[in-house]
């Protein structure tokens, strides 16, 4: 097995891509307690953040069992971004400084995805930042992906853990265009 690749390297078309630290204002690291919607989000903090927010920063990260997990309000502020119920804000808040993006993630493990609802949700939210918002439902893999698929929004991107260097896009820019192998 050393020697022979495997189906999943085989077919996986994993690609080499850039990874960036992704930085807490407060320099320290998120703790979480164990469970399914944790592992996620550690894996959305870890591969996601790093791979599609070059430069970026994370806001807001929701706890379970406290209101916050991480939370950098004078970041929010600087945004022009007001802080909302805890119910309403998404999963994690990421900002990529580089170009300018807002991402809202819903990492699926407990709650459900970007519908098309919760997008107009998270859009009247985050109404006051000026710049690009990109909708992101992040799975641990693709079967719980499948449960879903029939709510998720257009507009909206899935990404999903197992894949880490790879998105799905609902209706993206680069729908029916050529892509290099």
């Amino acid at each position: 097995m050393q020697t022979v690749k495997t189906l999943e390297k085989r077919y996986g078309k994993e690609r080499e891509m850039r990874r960036i630290p992704v930085a807490l204002s407060n320099g320290g690291d998120i703790k979480h307690l164990p469970g399914r919607q944790n592992v996620l989000v550690k894996k959305v903090l870890a591969d996601f953040c790093s791979l599609y927010t070059p430069a970026g920063r994370v806001l807001c990260v929701s706890g379970t069992k406290e209101k916050w997990a991480y939370l950098d309000s004078d970041a929010f502020a600087e945004l022009g971004l007001t802080l909302e119920e805890h119910e309403k804000m998404p999963d994690i808040v990421a900002h990529d400084l580089e170009n300018n993006r807002l991402f809202l993630i819903e990492a699926v493990g407990s709650h459900g995805p970007v519908s098309p609802k919760r997008r107009q949700e998270l859009k009247e939210l985050f109404a006051g930042f000026k710049a690009g918002v990109v909708y992101v439902t992040a799975f641990l893999d693709r079967r719980t992906m499948m449960k879903y698929l029939d709510v998720i929004a257009w507009e909206t991107v899935v990404w999903i853990a197992e894949s880490p260097t790879h998105l799905i896009h609902f209706n993206g820019g680069r729908l029916l265009g050529p892509y290099e192998d």
